[in-house]
C-alpha cells in the first residue's frame, strides 16, 4: 500500500466541494491505488454542514480514505497537505462591485496563502476571481515556488471541447488540442485556431468564420451564466469535474495529440494568465488570427485591471 496522499479542499461543504470530496476519496482523482487522507476547511458558520459531509464519508466506506482532517483554521486544516484545491470563496452579491468583491476575496487568499507557504505543495485554485485569486495567495507565500500555483481553466476547455464537439456532429473524445487563454472571465478566449477535430483543424471542419467568432466565444464564456438561470444554481458537478482533471493533468502525462489549459503565473506581466500546456509547459509555438490576437489583449488589459485593484494584498 502506497503511502496517503493529504488533498485539502476548502469551501468543502458548499456545492462545488459537496460534488468534489467524495470522488477525490473514491480514487477518481489520484487514482485507485493511492490511499487519501482529506484536509476539509470551511467558515465557522458552516461547520455543522462539514459535519453531514463527514458523516456521508463515513457512511460511503471507502476503502481508500484513511482519515478526515476538518475545521476553520487554515493552519491547522492545511498542516501536512500535499495537494490543495481552493474552492472556498466569496460570491458576488446583489449590487457589489467587481473591485469590493476582488478585495473581499484577496483577503481570503492572504490567510491561505501564509498557511499554505511551504515548498512541495500543488495548489489549484477555483474560487473566482480565481487567476487573480492565484496572485494573491502567491504573492503571500513567498517560500512556495510559483510554479506550484495554478488557476482552474479547464472548465472553460472542456465547454469549448463540448461546443465544438456538438458543432461538428463528433463525440467530444474527437476534439483535442483546445487552448483557452487569458482570465475565468467573460474576456476569456477559446482557440478556435489551434483546435483539432477528429485529425483535423477546426476551422477546415467548421467553415463557418462567423459562428466560431461569435456563437462559439459566446456560448463558452456564457455557459456558467446559463446554467445558473436554468438550475438556479453554479455549475457545481461541472467544476469539481474540471477541478479533478486539473489535477490529473498536473500529476499524469499529457496524451501526445493533446495539451490542457490551466491559469500559470507569467513572470513577464506579473499575472496568472491561462496557457495552453504540455507535459507542464506552455506550447510556445501556436499561432492565432488577428481577431483572437485583440480578444487577447482585452483579456490580459482586465487581468491588469484586476492586479491593480487587489494591489495592498500582492
Amino acid at each position: 500500500m502506497k503511502e496517503p496522499v493529504r488533498v485539502a479542499v476548502t469551501g468543502a461543504a458548499g456545492q462545488i466541494g459537496y460534488s468534489l470530496v467524495y470522488r477525490i476519496a473514491s480514487g477518481q482523482m489520484l487514482g485507485y491505488d493511492v490511499p487519501i487522507i482529506l484536509h476539509l476547511l470551511e467558515v465557522e458558520g458552516a461547520l455543522n454542514s462539514l459535519k453531514g459531509v463527514e458523516m456521508e464519508l463515513d457512511d460511503c466506506a471507502f476503502p481508500l480514505l484513511h482519515g478526515v482532517v476538518s475545521g476553520s483554521d487554515p493552519n491547522k486544516v492545511f498542516d501536512g497537505v500535499d495537494v490543495a484545491i481552493l474552492v472556498g470563496a466569496k460570491p458576488r452579491g446583489k449590487g457589489m462591485e467587481r473591485k469590493d468583491l476582488l478585495q473581499d476575496n484577496a483577503k481570503i487568499f492572504v490567510s491561505q496563502g501564509k498557511a499554505l507557504n511551504r515548498k512541495g505543495v500543488k495548489i489549484l485554485v477555483v474560487g473566482n476571481p480565481a487567476n487573480t485569486n492565484a496572485l494573491v495567495l502567491s504573492k503571500n507565500a513567498k517560500d512556495l515556488p510559483k510554479e506550484n500555483i495554478r488557476s482552474m481553466m479547464r472548465l472553460d476547455q472542456n465547454r469549448a471541447i463540448a461546443v465544438l464537439a456538438k458543432k461538428a456532429n463528433v463525440l467530444t473524445k474527437e476534439v483535442k488540442r483546445v487552448a483557452i487563454y487569458g482570465n475565468h472571465s467573460t474576456t476569456m478566449v477559446p482557440d478556435y485556431c489551434n483546435a483539432t477535430i477528429s485529425g483535423r483543424k477546426a476551422i477546415d471542419v467548421i467553415k463557418d468564420k462567423e459562428w466560431l467568432e461569435k456563437d462559439f466565444i459566446d456560448t463558452v464564456k456564457n455557459r456558467g451564466a446559463q446554467i445558473i438561470e436554468a438550475r438556479g444554481l453554479s455549475s457545481a458537478a461541472s467544476a469539481a469535474n474540471s477541478a479533478i482533471q486539473s489535477i490529473q493533468d498536473w500529476v499524469l502525462k499529457t496524451p501526445k495529440d493533446d495539451f490542457f489549459s490551466a491559469g500559470v503565473y507569467m513572470p513577464e506581466k506579473d499575472l496568472f494568465y491561462s496557457q495552453a500546456l504540455f507535459d507542464q509547459k506552455i506550447v510556445a509555438d501556436l499561432k492565432v488570427d488577428e481577431f483572437l490576437e485583440e480578444k487577447m489583449k482585452a483579456t490580459e488589459k482586465e487581468l491588469i485591471e484586476e492586479r491593480d485593484a487587489v494591489r495592498i494584498y500582492l
